[in-house]
Parts: structure tokens; sequence; C-alpha cells
């Protein structure tokens, strides 16, 4: 049975979450602002769990109701029958975005969302559920437009850029999510060598190696909260994790390399990169990029320099962006090199013409992702 799902993305990803979502076989597929609405049926839907890596969260639409105000929305949950998607004995937690006039604070609507939810188990069941906010069973989403309120069960618990193997982040991380986006539209497919020369905490060149391995970054998560629904089917979920476990390849078909100049940072990327057993299959170094050169004769690079946003002076990133440029001319000739920069000024010190400029963004800030073809 097909039912119609919403999938929560960063803003900017949208069309690359629908593609993503076509390739793992969903249907009626429809990018809006900052999600896609798609159809499937239940293994679909914990395969795109389990396998996307441009998805924050899978909901599950429950119903529509009227919430012109506070009386309205309490009356129209109440009449809802919560024991068919949560149990007495089970946590749950109540998520609430959007507004209205009458209902424009979202802890308030929540609050009053959890009030109906727990007077109609007293009332029935003479016992309530107890609210956890730290992990509970089930999450409870709900999205407050004009005078109507969507209620959906948040199929995917942590979100799912979360892989659960990155205990160690440096000052201004990016997201795992836009890693793997910006490695889709570089459509880098694992079949030629990949270095970030900047790597940080170690995000890209992981990401890259999930992918290059065709490993399903879901199989990190220690558990999805649509495995505590009363619905849930433990045999379909088995075979599609033991089908993923199947598909990953044994070695990468390109090596992978990253370095950075900041041992401290290298550090946290060694700790990751060992978390998700990849330590064998990524190349980092300690290197100066005034001093890097190429690994292979031609490949791909893609990086996330400071922008003088959130970590630095641009007056100080001058000199960084210029040795960049520097270093790619005269060295690696033969590659294609993305980079993603939210500062216009200091993209000009590379020195180099751009084949593409690519409009993203990183959290709520606007960015260039630049595409260099080295010749």
């Amino acid at each position: 049975m097909s039912e119609t799902y919403f999938a929560t993305v960063a803003r900017g990803l949208e069309e690359i979450a629908a593609k993503e979502l076509g390739l793992l076989g969903a249907t009626e597929v429809k990018p809006t602002f900052t999600g896609v609405y798609f159809q499937g049926n239940q293994e679909l839907f914990y395969r795109v769990n389990l396998w996307s890596r441009i998805i924050f969260r899978i909901l599950v639409p429950i119903q529509k109701i009227e919430s012109h105000n506070e009386i309205q929305l309490y009356k129209n949950v109440y009449k809802i029958d919560w024991s068919r998607y949560l149990q007495t004995h089970q946590t749950f937690l109540v998520n609430c975005t959007g507004s209205n006039q009458n209902l424009n604070h979202t802890h308030f609507t929540a609050l009053k969302i959890k009030n109906a939810i727990v007077n109609q188990q007293t009332e029935r069941f003479n016992t309530r559920s107890n609210i956890n906010v730290k992990s509970p069973d089930i999450i409870i989403n709900a999205h407050i437009n004009n005078n109507h309120c969507i209620l959906s069960l948040d199929s995917s618990g942590r979100s799912l850029h979360r892989r659960g193997y990155r205990s160690a982040m440096g000052i201004a991380p990016l997201k795992e999510t836009l890693a793997a986006a910006l490695l889709d539209i570089a459509d880098w497919d694992g079949s030629i060598p990949f270095l970030d020369p900047m790597c940080g905490s170690g995000v890209l060149p992981v990401e890259a190696a999930l992918k290059g391995l065709n490993i399903a970054p879901g199989l990190y998560q220690n558990k999805f909260s649509f495995q505590n629904w009363l619905d849930f089917d433990s045999t379909t979920y088995s075979k599609i994790v033991e089908e993923a476990k199947n598909e990953q390849l044994s070695q990468l078909k390109a090596p992978i390399f990253g370095s950075d100049q900041d041992i401290d940072v290298l550090k946290q990327a060694f700790t990751n990169i060992a978390a998700c057993g990849l330590d064998k299959d990524i190349k980092l170094n300690q290197i100066r990029l005034e001093e890097i050169e190429p690994p292979a004769d031609k490949g791909i690079i893609i990086c996330n320099p400071p922008y003088g946003k959130r970590i630095g002076n641009s007056r100080q990133l001058t000199a960084l962006y210029k040795s960049l440029g520097n270093v790619l001319k005269q060295r690696f000739k033969g590659w294609n090199a993305y980079i993603l920069t939210a500062n216009k000024e200091l993209s000009k010190q590379i020195g180099l013409r751009t084949s593409r400029r690519i409009p993203i963004y990183n959290g709520s800030l606007p960015c260039t992702l630049l595409k260099y073809e080295l010749y």
C-alpha cells in the first residue's frame, strides 16, 4: 500500500534530495521549500531512512486539522485516536514548527498538543505516557500553516545528518548532508581520486568514502524512531539492512585523501574516520596548503575553506585564498576543483576563472560552490 511521506531537507537541497528519492524508488516526488513530498510503501520509507545521504527526517502525516486558536487545536487533537500511534508505556515528544495569528509560540502550541494527547490517555486508560526530551520512543511533529495544523509521526528520530560516527567536530563543521550533497553536485561517483586539502574534522573525506564504498549511512544509527511504532515490520527492516550490508564494496575504486595543516583538527578527523571503520580507506596527512602535491595525475578536489564569517578574519584569509589559487593553477592540471565559499571578495583572490557557479546554503548562510576546470 502506497502512502505519502514528507522529507525535510536543508534549504537549497530540495532538487538534489528529490533526485535521490527517485533513485531509491520513491514515486510522485514533489520538491517544495525545505522539503520533498513522495510516495511509497513501508519498505520504501524504511529504505529511505537507511540510505538517504541528503535528507534530515522522514515524516509520516497523520491528519490535517483546523487550528484557528488553542481551543480548536486542543479539541481536534483530542478527537484523534492516539492509541493507534502511542501506547501509554511509551514516552513521546511533540516538536512544533510554524505559526498563525493565535498560535505564534511553538513551545506553547506543542504543550497544547501534548495536553490533549495525555488527557485522552488518562480518560481512556487511567494512565498516560511520559514526556522524554532526549530520547523519546515516539516523536510527533506539528506544523502550523495558516489556520491548519499538520500532525505527523517522525520516523527518523535523531536527524539523519547525525550519522553516528562524528564525535569530534571543528569550530565551524560542515553538516554531513551538505557534504554528501556537494559530492552529488560535483558528480563524483568514486571512480576518480578525491582530495580535500583543508579537511578539518574530516566530514568530506568520510562522506566520500561512504559513497565510494556504497555504505548506507543509516547503518551507523543505533535505532530509528519507526522501530518503536505499533506497525513496525522487523522482518522487512532486517531484510533491507542485510541487503545494504551485502551491497557494500570491499575496497574503493579510487583513493580518497584528506589533509590539513592543523594537527589538532586532524586528530579529530582521525577519530571520526576510525569511528566508522574507514581508517584503512582514507589517507590523511598533516601538511601546509603551500606544500601539497597532487596524489594522482587527475581527480577531484572539494573543500570548504574559512569564509571570514565564523572563523578568522577576511583580511587574514586573503593570503590563504591566493595560495589555494596558486597551488591549483601550478600543480593540479588535469583535476577539477570545487570550492565552497560565502565570501565573494575572498573568492576573487583565487585568481582562476570559474566554469560554473552554483548557489547553495550552508545552514542559513548563502554560499557559492565554485567549479574550476584545471588545464
